[in-house]
């Protein structure tokens, strides 16, 4: 398995150098990601979806992740639906985890494993068959 702080790699060398949002759908909740205060959880790789996500756990969305965040599941699977491109390259465990998911897509991404460059904003949907596990608030 893969370094759990290396970044892999769409063209960006590490964690973001300046601040930018991810929202999170259907919650549409929204977090601004500060670089300078990351890590924010203890799940998943540093600067990944899932440990950003952590951030609005007291707003009342918390991603579900099975294994701890070590890529061994795929139930905190999600759907990039903007900004992919500004988002690491998936490894191989990552894929294999991924082939496993239900509702599989093109943009699917495991929230442990995907870190966005913060070159721009991202839109992040948890899918259907994974809401019963996500605690979402109901405001």
């Amino acid at each position: 398995m893969s370094d759990p702080n290396s970044t892999g790699g769409r063209g960006h060398g590490g964690l973001p150098t300046r601040k930018y949002r991810i929202t999170f759908l259907p919650a549409n909740l929204t977090c601004e990601v500060d670089p300078a205060k990351l890590p924010y959880g203890r799940h998943g790789r540093m600067g990944s979806i899932l440990e950003i996500s952590a951030a609005l756990a007291g707003r009342g969305l918390e991603i579900e992740h099975s294994c701890g965040g070590v890529c061994a599941c795929a139930t905190c699977h999600v759907i990039v639906r903007e900004g992919l491109d500004s988002c690491s390259s998936p490894e191989d465990d990552e894929l294999d985890q991924l082939d496993e998911a239900p509702g599989h897509e093109m943009n699917s991404r495991l929230a442990c494993q995907c870190i966005p460059d913060g070159t721009r904003d991202i839109v992040v949907e948890i899918p259907a068959w994974n809401r019963n596990a996500t605690k979402e608030s109901e405001s």
